[in-house]
């Protein structure tokens, strides 16, 4: 994982990201495997989460990872 936001993204600990964003943790943030914190979640299908960031402003175009982007994963 690139970031906390990432991991808690990816194992779909939706109380852990609403806290992170909370406290100001960048939901555009770059690196690790999945490239950001939405296309972690989408990933794994976690839905509220997936949500929860697009609301965010979790760009869902947004490029990197091995899957390429959101809506690749």
């Amino acid at each position: 994982y690139g970031n906390a936001l990432q991991a808690a993204s990816h194992g779909g600990h939706e109380q852990i990201v609403k806290l992170l964003v909370e406290k100001g943790a960048h939901v555009n943030a770059q690196g690790g495997e999945y490239g950001n914190a939405l296309q972690a979640a989408s990933y794994r299908g976690h839905e509220q989460i997936v949500k929860l960031l697009v609301e965010k402003g979790a760009h869902i175009n947004a490029q990197g990872g091995v899957y390429g982007n959101a809506l690749q994963a």
